[in-house]
């Protein structure tokens, strides 16, 4: 039988993991608050889709300002993450870069409200623009050489490039409703290719 310490500690426990499972909610509903309605949704609406009350998303995010900078370091680490599963699970190098620069795509589609939402508070947004690069520039990096490797793509491709452009590609999305970024990174994505010779050519 558990002594009354071992149950307090068990207790204490599944607190903290409820805790944890709300602050992982909380994130998921207001990235996808933000998507739909902008990024100042009201925070009633970002705790009605994640299914709590306004006072347990107060106690994880006092301020605006910290649901946002939590939701921006979220999705870095779930696209940082996602990399190397994909390199794990795709069919080629190259499509594990494809449907990783397609997450980088949904990431920037928030990023960019996001960033503007923080514009204002300059250490807090330096700090965080760090931290998107030290996370996604490596991963990157490891999808454009396994990709090079595999001989799907030409080699010398650098990330920062990649991503830079990638972004640049992005802008305007939101205030242009017949813009589609997606078919030129799609584009740019093709350009990549290392071009393979015809079957049947002769060798040379």
């Amino acid at each position: 039988m558990p002594t009354a310490g071992q149950s307090t500690g068990a207790s204490a426990r599944g607190k903290r993991a409820d805790a944890v499972r709300n602050q992982q909610t909380l994130l998921e509903a207001a990235a996808e608050v933000f998507v739909t309605s902008g990024i100042d949704a009201p925070i009633r609406e970002i705790a009605a889709r994640a299914g709590v009350g306004l006072g347990t998303l107060y106690r994880h995010f006092p301020t605006r300002a910290d649901l946002v900078t939590a939701v921006y370091r979220h999705q870095i680490e779930a696209c940082a993450e996602a990399g190397p599963e994909l390199l794990a699970d795709a069919t080629s190098p190259f499509e594990a870069l494809r449907r990783w620069v397609d997450l980088f795509v949904d990431f920037l589609v928030t990023k960019h409200g996001l960033a503007d939402a923080l514009q204002s508070d300059s250490d807090r947004f330096a700090a965080l623009h760090t931290h998107f690069l030290d996370r996604l520039l490596p991963v990157c990096a490891e999808l454009l050489d396994a990709a090079a490797d595999a001989g799907d793509i030409r080699p010398g491709v650098q990330p920062y490039e990649l991503m830079r452009g990638i972004g640049n590609l992005c802008i305007g999305q939101d205030s242009d409703p017949r813009y589609d970024p997606r078919r030129l990174i799609e584009l740019l994505l093709g350009g990549l290719r290392q071009p393979h010779a015809p079957h049947g050519a002769a060798a040379r």
